[in-house]
C-alpha cells in the first residue's frame, strides 16, 4: 500500500511520542506499587497525584474530585449504575438522549431491567437536544440527567451549560460523557453545573486503557469496583501508573495547544466539507454545521452502501468509519442518524471522517478524489440510482 491516511481520530488517536517517552520509565524502572509503604512504591503515589492535578485543572475541578478508571465506558457505567443505587430512595428516573454512546444507552437498558425508568429524549435534525423537552421530562422521581457533551458520530456539540442549569434548578444530578470533548474543546464543570464527567485518554493522543470520572464533592456515588482502598476507597485495583502518567502528559499537551489545534482542524474541516459538497452529488452533511467538533465531518451518500465505500477507501489507504468504533461490524444503521430522521437507506450510506492537526490538504485532496471515484463506481452499479436517473430524465423531457 503506497498510501496511509488516518481519518478516524474519533475512534482512537496515535499516542504522542512525548507521551510514550513520559510513560516508559514506569514500566521497567519506576514500577513500584503506589500502595506500598516503601518509597520505591509510594513515590508513584505522588506522581499519580500530580497527574490528577493536571487533569482537574483542565476542567476547573479539584484534584480530589478526579477518579481514574480504565476508560470512558467504565466511567459511564459507574456514573449511571451507582447513581441509581445511591439515590434510589429519592427516585428511579433517569433522562438521557437517543444519540448517546452505547456506553450510556446499554447501561440505561440494563438499569431498566433493574426497575429504573429511563426517558430517551429526541433530538432535532442537527442532533441537538431540545431543552423544552428536557424540562418537561423531569419529574419528582428524576435523579439523573446524562447528556453527552458532543456526539461521537456527527460531532454536534450540545448546549451543556443550559442543560446543567436546568438540572441544578430542579435539584437533579447532571452527568456528561465528554469523551470526545475533553482536551479538544474548553469545558468547565462549575460553569456548566456538571456533577459527573467521563473522559478517556486515547481520544487525545494518550494511551488506551485509562480514563477518569469527575465526581463533584458531595455527590453520594458509591464504589463501582470492590477489593481495595485505591482512589480514596471508591475504585479498587492497583493503579495503572504508566497509563495515568501518559494521560496527564497528553492532557497537558492538549491544553497547551488547544487553540492552535482547533484553528488548524477547523480549516481542514471546512476545506473537506466544501470539496465534498461541491464535487460529490446527492450528499447530506450530518450534524450541526457550526456547533460541531472542529475535527468531525460526517456525510450520508445517497445510492451508496457505506460499508462498500469504507472497504474501497481502505484499499486506497484511507482509514475512515461509518460511525462509532464500538459498533463496527454491525449491520444495523446508526442509531444516531436514525434519530436525526434519516431513512434507513440514507443512514446506511454514511461516512465519518475525523481529522487531526497532522492531516494535510494534500491528504484531503487525495481522499476526496477517491470518494468521487468510488461514489461514481458504486452508483453506476446501483439499480436505485439507475431508476432515479431515468425518473429525472423523464421529468425533464416532459417539461420540454
Amino acid at each position: 500500500m503506497d498510501r496511509f491516511i488516518y481519518l478516524d481520530n474519533a475512534a482512537t488517536t496515535k499516542t504522542h511520542p512525548e507521551v510514550v517517552q513520559e510513560m516508559l520509565p514506569y514500566f521497567s524502572e519506576r514500577y513500584g506499587n503506589p500502595s506500598s509503604v516503601y518509597g520505591f512504591g509510594s513515590d508513584n503515589k505522588v506522581i499519580i497525584e500530580k497527574q490528577r492535578e493536571i487533569i482537574a485543572s483542565a476542567i476547573g475541578a479539584k484534584s480530589n474530585e478526579i477518579y481514574f478508571t480504565a476508560g470512558g465506558t467504565e466511567s459511564d457505567n459507574w456514573a449511571l449504575i451507582e447513581t441509581a443505587e445511591a439515590y434510589k430512595s429519592k427516585g428511579n428516573h433517569i433522562i438521557t438522549s437517543k444519540i448517546e454512546h452505547h456506553g450510556i444507552l446499554h447501561t440505561c437498558m440494563y438499569l431498566e431491567k433493574q426497575g429504573c425508568k429511563v426517558t430517551y429524549l429526541d433530538v432535532d435534525e442537527n442532533g441537538v437536544v431540545k431543552l423544552e423537552d428536557l424540562r418537561q421530562a423531569i419529574t419528582s422521581e428524576t435523579i439523573l440527567i446524562s447528556i453527552m457533551t458532543a456526539n461521537n458520530e456527527i460531532g454536534t456539540i450540545q448546549p451543556i451549560k443550559e442543560i446543567g442549569k436546568i438540572a441544578k434548578e430542579h435539584g437533579v444530578l447532571f452527568h456528561t460523557d465528554a469523551v470526545q470533548v475533553f482536551g479538544k474543546e474548553p469545558i468547565d464543570v462549575n460553569e456548566c453545573n456538571i456533577d459527573m464527567l467521563s473522559a478517556s485518554a486515547h481520544k487525545l493522543n494518550g494511551p488506551k486503557g485509562v480514563g477518569f470520572l469527575y465526581i463533584r464533592k458531595g455527590v453520594k456515588l458509591r464504589s463501582y469496583l470492590h477489593g481495595g482502598a485505591q482512589e480514596r476507597k471508591r475504585r479498587a485495583g492497583t493503579e495503572n501508573v504508566p497509563g495515568i502518567v501518559g494521560f496527564g502528559k497528553a492532557t497537558q499537551m492538549a491544553m497547551d495547544t488547544m487553540e492552535e489545534r482547533i484553528k488548524k482542524e477547523r480549516e481542514l474541516q471546512t476545506y473537506l466539507i466544501n470539496r465534498i459538497e461541491q464535487e460529490v452529488p446527492f450528499v447530506r452533511l450530518n450534524g450541526h454545521r457550526e456547533k460541531r467538533l472542529a475535527n468531525n465531518v460526517n456525510f450520508s451518500f445517497r445510492f451508496i452502501e457505506g460499508e462498500s465505500l469504507l472497504i474501497m477507501l481502505d484499499m486506497r489507504g484511507v482509514c475512515a468509519s461509518s460511525g462509532s468504533a464500538c459498533t463496527s461490524g454491525s449491520l444495523d444503521p446508526s442509531h444516531v442518524l436514525l434519530a436525526l430522521g434519516l431513512s434507513h437507506e440514507l443512514a446506511h450510506g454514511s461516512l465519518r471522517l475525523t481529522l487531526s492537526e497532522e492531516n494535510t490538504i494534500e491528504e484531503l485532496d487525495y481522499t476526496v478524489n477517491a470518494i468521487k471515484e468510488i461514489a461514481k463506481k458504486l452508483r453506476d452499479m446501483s439499480p436505485l440510482y439507475e431508476d432515479y436517473v431515468k425518473k429525472i430524465k423523464s421529468e425533464k423531457s416532459k417539461q420540454l
